[in-house]
């Protein structure tokens, strides 16, 4: 009933031999590059790259049970209790294209939870955690590779489970069914960058392109230059551009923001708002330390706002700026003339957002790996489609205020810029700055410096839920300009 594909790997027998002793198993298939003897009772499948798309033509060919069984991890697997039968339990009652479930994983001996999250539309991103562990309808997953022309080297398995996705569902499991051994040990704060790191870019190129043409196939996919009018001009403001910083208990170096922003140089005026989401350790009185009628130090009179709210208050506020730019309260401008830049770009692009470029620093501002953040995988003909695929825009992000003010910005302290950030770049242009323009402080009290696995899958759940939306929004807005 199941053909097993495993890679080559460390404890290879002990795999294998969970693996005999189900009762479903019919076959079992090690993925190798090397030559050499592989466990009894399996057969070898040579293959080019463990992910790329001839690796998913060679399984499918191979394959002729109902489902087939992907192990993608290179250490021992131990399967739980009736976990197969359990797997092909729910995809034959559910009739889904690929199942998935909740896990445990080895870290030093320990065993610990490894729990998922749900697939959703807007799962794009190709770091979507599914474990290691994809039982895949086998008829889906052979028609689903003989209908691609691609030749990916990087992005086979990724392009798989898109096109899969649209034959049938993708179903979590929320039962621990398995263990494995844990094999990235970064905490989240390390992790955060991957994507946008210049060692995976060609892989990254690969996963554009697959994602794009899922895009496409969707109806979710945008043209280039086909963007909404713009009147930089519209309204009349006090300033020029307002640098809004949001900050709860940042003694320690909202002085360090504040002062970078005040040394700014410019041939227009400009203000400083920082919302001050009622600290209780002393960051008040840094604020009130500077005496510049430039800075305007807000305190609100509710309780009950985030990250997202607090850049709401500052764009309604009647003293802000014709654009507005964000500035985390552990971050820095990274010379005086961001401002200036920033507000020459809009008029250059004629854009509704702007995204600079920063540097990766430690707690004395020194840079640290991966350095230069300038979200090179951005293009201007296909950046917005591809916005779907990464899990960030970069920074640092200044907006035109009216249209900030007429989108707003989720009320939540995670995820709300990206939220923004796509729903603008579905109807107006989006420029871009990739000289540095912030040092963004990588500390022990950045928010997700070390999330534990609980707090991480509920952020990546919220991420997916806005690019659902955005998805959906981006099919809807294509039907109704084809009307």
């Amino acid at each position: 009933m199941v053909d097993c594909f495993i890679l080559h790997g460390n404890d290879l027998q002990a795999t294998t031999e969970a693996l005999q002793k189900e009762n479903l198993v019919d076959k079992i298939y090690v993925l190798t590059s090397q030559e050499g003897s592989v466990p009894a009772g399996c057969e070898t499948l040579h293959i080019d790259a463990p992910f790329s798309t001839a690796t998913m033509r060679a399984i499918a060919d191979k394959a002729s049970a109902p489902y087939t069984l992907l192990y993608t991890g290179d250490n021992a697997l131990q399967l739980h209790y009736h976990a197969l039968r359990r797997m092909t339990q729910v995809a034959e009652w559910t009739g889904s294209a690929m199942v998935y479930a909740d896990h445990c994983s080895l870290r030093d001996g320990k065993k610990e939870a490894a729990p998922v999250i749900d697939y959703q539309q807007g799962s794009l991103r190709d770091g979507f955690d599914f474990g290691t562990l994809l039982l895949i309808n086998t008829t889906m997953m052979q028609k689903a590779v003989a209908a691609t022309s691609a030749d990916y080297r990087n992005a086979g398995l990724y392009d798989l489970r898109l096109r899969l996705s649209r034959m049938g569902a993708i179903t979590r499991i929320p039962e621990t069914l398995y263990t494995d051994v844990k094999s990235d040990l970064r905490s989240t704060g390390e992790r955060v960058f991957d994507y946008c790191d210049p060692r995976n870019n060609a892989a990254q190129q690969e996963m554009e392109q697959a994602c794009t043409e899922h895009l496409k196939a969707i109806g979710a996919y945008l043209q280039p230059d086909d963007y909404e009018p713009i009147d930089l001009k519209e309204g009349d403001f006090p300033v020029e551009i307002t640098v809004v910083i949001p900050t709860l208990n940042r003694q320690r170096v909202i002085g360090d923001a504040i002062g970078s922003v005040l040394k700014q140089q410019c041939d227009f005026a400009f203000n400083v708002m920082v919302v001050d989401n009622h600290s209780t350790d002393g960051t008040a009185d840094v604020i009130k330390g500077f005496n510049d009628p430039r800075l305007l130090h807000i305190i609100p009179e509710r309780h009950d706002l985030g990250i997202g709210g607090c850049w709401s208050l500052a764009a309604h506020d009647p003293r802000c700026g014709r654009f507005i730019i964000g500035l985390d309260s552990d971050d820095v401008f990274a010379h005086e003339h961001v401002l200036q830049t920033m507000v020459n770009q809009f008029y250059t692009d004629r854009a509704a957002m702007v995204v600079g470029t920063y540097r990766v620093v430690n707690a004395q501002l020194q840079e640290i790996p991966p350095g230069v953040i300038d979200h090179h995988e951005w293009t201007p003909e296909n950046g917005r489609n591809n916005a779907l695929h990464v899990n960030g825009f970069g920074g640092p992000r200044a907006f035109f205020t009216p249209i900030m003010r007429r989108l707003d910005i989720p009320n939540v302290c995670y995820g709300e810029d990206y939220a923004l950030c796509l729903s603008i770049s579905r109807r107006w242009r989006v420029g871009r700055v990739y000289d540095v323009m912030t040092l963004g402080r990588r500390w022990e009290d950045n928010s997700d410096a070390a999330l534990d696995i609980v707090r991480d899958n509920a952020n990546n759940l919220y991420k997916d839920r806005i690019r659902t939306w955005e998805v959906q929004a981006r099919i809807l807005h294509n039907k109704q300009k084809d009307k």
